[in-house]
């Protein structure tokens, strides 16, 4: 299902004339609003949906990753979606490619006591399960000239400015 939920939103945010309306507010607002789109309709469905797809997210990771339970379960998986962003440079390919490797290691993280190159270092479980985020840090330092982010995200928008 998320793979299917995932070409739908890359087709959609590419290809229909939406998406690149919502796309070009991100990237220029005032020149958007010059040929007739709503800015504000379209932040406001951009973060809308965004939110919408969070909450798919979450409730896929504790109904199977957390057994149905959400005591201290999420914590800091929000700021490892945001570093996966970043890291997929804001193209849905990129993002996919980073989900699966930080992905990966959360398994290994996991598993750590199941595969035998690792039960041979004895060390801790909590070290494995922080490599994930010890991975996106040394990522992102290495990858932060090459982040092309929407050129006004976190600019508030105001009608007629230049």
């Amino acid at each position: 299902m998320k793979k299917i939920l995932y070409i739908i939103c890359s087709i959609w945010l590419y290809k229909s004339k939406i998406g690149t309306h919502l796309r070009a507010c991100g990237e220029h607002p005032q020149a958007a609003s010059s040929v007739g789109i709503n800015v504000f309709a379209m932040r406001y469905l951009g973060t809308t949906i965004s939110g919408f797809l969070a909450g798919i997210g979450g409730y896929a990771y504790i109904a199977t990753s957390a057994a149905g339970t959400a005591e201290s379960t999420v914590g800091g998986m929000g700021f490892l979606a945001l570093a996966i962003m970043i890291f997929g440079n804001w193209n849905p390919l990129g993002i996919a490619l980073g989900s699966l490797l930080f992905g990966f290691l959360k398994c290994i993280g996991t598993l750590s006591s199941q595969i035998p190159v690792f039960a041979k270092l004895n060390l801790p479980s909590y070290f494995y399960n922080i490599i994930p985020f010890f991975v996106v840090i040394v990522i992102l330092i290495i990858f932060r000239s090459r982040s092309g982010c929407p050129k006004a995200e976190g600019i508030p928008y105001e009608k007629g400015e230049r």
